[in-house]
């Protein structure tokens, strides 16, 4: 008899076989009971009209975790067309409150705020842990196309001495009676390595202290970011950022091919070179196309992204944009201007379906270009001082780029709310569980 996960119970048709989880469900249809076992990886059906063998689970609610013995029988009509018979049932742990709602259903009738309230529980929703299981498949690939290029992962403090893009969207915590905050992003540091490693990537978590409450941010993600020296210009990080994007969604095609199909989704058009338009081309497209005059504004709205993304299937059947060339103005004091033209910059973000997904560019690599960008934005030195120690021992022509995690889910699978894709989120409102 062997022990096995619920997605292996195909492959042993005609085998007594052992499987361990959840009570997921259990009906009764006239003399027949079916019981329905959920591991960490999926479901299976149990079948029996032997009352005793099911006398077990009387009094109980679902998510008892049983262990469930029976021989493996095909049956084209049950969950991966096999199903247990001749039953036994061990109950290991019984659970007899009532749960604060039905987790097992496909879909959840609690509402968002109900179901996060409730999530330590809840996220045992296949639908749901599908979608974190899709999630780690992100950074799983990540890490994987980074590593094969050359790049060693970093884990940069999550503790600082000053805001990383000296704004007053931070968090400031007590460290020792010195005030503290937590990092914004690991952009100083990350390219304080590239003077180490030449090429560094980092997954972990940021802060932004943003007040807002949209359903697109939250105040802690995971942020997937990236540096690396020796560029020429932004588009040599454009081009390392495409085929990632295309290496990410090859190996969820690859690996998570269930779970995409569960939960209904579509990969994107992603071709061999993703288009670009520069910033003020965009501006102009849209007063032309939709009478939106925006070209005196130093940035794109979301209608704006959305409108673009559009565009970009409709004229190169791709889901996803680089708009380049933001101004100076709303780009961090690192960001390399272009030569050309400095009131632009190296930058870019790339949209994917008409959502801001990252943001990225070319930075400053000369120390005395440093001075000058903190006195044309009046701030003072001195909070940069070790930050700027490495520019002014050499550093090489550098540039990067950072991914949020869970907006990419969230685009990938359609959500309405980038909180579906968040584990456990921090928003204005929330700080548990």
């Amino acid at each position: 008899m062997s022990l096995i996960r619920t997605t292996q119970v195909h492959a042993h048709v005609g085998a007594r076989v052992t499987v361990h989880g959840w009570l997921h469900n259990w009906r009764q249809v006239g003399k027949l009971n079916f019981v329905i076992v959920r591991d960490g990886y999926g479901i299976t059906q149990a079948v029996t009209e032997d009352a005793a063998a099911v006398a077990a689970l009387h009094g109980l609610q679902h998510e008892t975790v049983i262990e469930l013995t029976g021989t493996v029988v095909a049956e084209a009509q049950a969950p991966g067309g096999v199903e247990l018979r001749d039953l036994a049932i061990r109950v290991v742990t019984p659970v007899t409150d009532v749960l604060p709602f039905p987790i097992n259903k496909a879909l959840l009738k609690a509402t968002l705020d109900v179901f996060l309230d409730h999530a330590t529980v809840a996220l045992r929703n296949p639908h749901r842990r599908n979608l974190l299981r899709l999630s780690a498949g992100v950074l799983a690939a990540f890490r994987e196309f980074l590593t094969g290029e050359g790049f060693t992962e970093i884990q940069s403090p999550k503790l600082v001495a000053s805001a990383t893009e000296s704004g007053a969207n931070v968090f400031a915590v007590d460290y020792f009676g010195t005030q503290a905050y937590l990092a914004q992003s690991p952009q100083f540091y990350k390219q304080i390595m590239v003077g180490v490693f030449e090429r560094v990537f980092e997954v972990g978590p940021v802060f932004r202290a943003e007040p807002h409450d949209t359903t697109r941010h939250v105040n802690e993600y995971v942020s997937l970011d990236v540096e690396f020296g020796f560029i020429e210009n932004h588009f040599t990080v454009m081009a390392l950022l495409t085929r990632l994007v295309r290496h990410i969604l090859a190996r969820l095609a690859e690996r998570h091919a269930l779970e995409l199909e569960l939960l209904g989704v579509t990969l994107p058009l992603a071709p061999a070179t993703f288009p670009h338009i520069h910033f003020r081309d965009a501006q102009q497209w849209i007063f032309e196309t939709h009478g939106d005059d925006c070209r005196n504004e130093p940035d794109l709205a979301p209608q704006h992204e959305r409108w673009l993304g559009e565009w970009a299937r409709e004229k190169f059947n791709s889901d996803f944009l680089f708009v380049v060339g933001y101004p100076m103005s709303k780009r961090p004091f690192y960001t390399h201007p272009d030569p050309a033209d400095p009131k632009y910059s190296n930058s870019f973000d790339l949209l994917f379906r008409g959502t801001e997904l990252v943001t990225g560019g070319q930075r400053l690599h000369r120390y005395p270009d440093y001075l000058a960008a903190l006195a044309r934005a009046k701030y003072p030195v001195e909070p940069f001082t070790t930050y700027l120690e490495a520019m002014k021992f050499g550093m090489p022509p550098h540039g990067g780029f950072a991914i949020g995690s869970e907006r990419f889910v969230m685009q990938l699978c359609g959500l309405r709310n980038l909180r579906e894709a968040t584990l456990f989120p921090r928003d204005t409102h929330r700080l548990t569980p």
